[in-house]
């Protein structure tokens, strides 16, 4: 899967939000944001998935402590088309991490119970076009 940029030292804490916005390649078939401490203790894998793994058009999130991954959550709503725009919004709560998709959202628990997130990286069929944070 080919990698996109690498942040470190955002600081982002409860309260604070990230904004990604980019273009999902015409011919994607999955991509990846990751929102950590550092590439080994992620606290959000945000994994959407065209036709990837078994997955036809479906995000998959996760965790991943050094090279543990933690159990796979599942959002079947699907708000990506391949060849699009999109901005995607992390909030960062206390206890979890709500995603804000165009017209849904959801949280995946801060399972890792980082206080900060410092990392953020894209991989895969995605092309960054922007990133603040508030």
């Amino acid at each position: 899967m080919s990698c996109g940029p690498v942040c470190t030292n955002l600081g982002l804490k409860p309260g604070q939000r990230l904004t990604v916005k980019g273009l999902i390649a015409p011919n994607a078939k999955s991509f990846v944001m990751n929102l950590g401490k550092d590439a080994t203790f992620l606290g959000l894998h945000f994994n959407p998935r065209f036709d990837a793994h078994g997955d036809v058009n479906t995000i998959v999130c996760n965790s991943k402590k050094v090279e543990e991954w933690g159990a796979e959550h599942r959002e079947t709503v699907f708000p990506f088309q391949k060849g699009g725009t999109v901005e995607i919004t992390f909030g960062v709560n206390q206890n979890d991490v709500t995603v804000h998709l165009p017209g849904h959202q959801f949280t995946f628990p801060n399972r890792l119970n980082l206080s900060v997130f410092d990392y953020f990286d894209t991989q895969g069929d995605f092309t960054l076009q922007s990133l603040s944070w508030e």
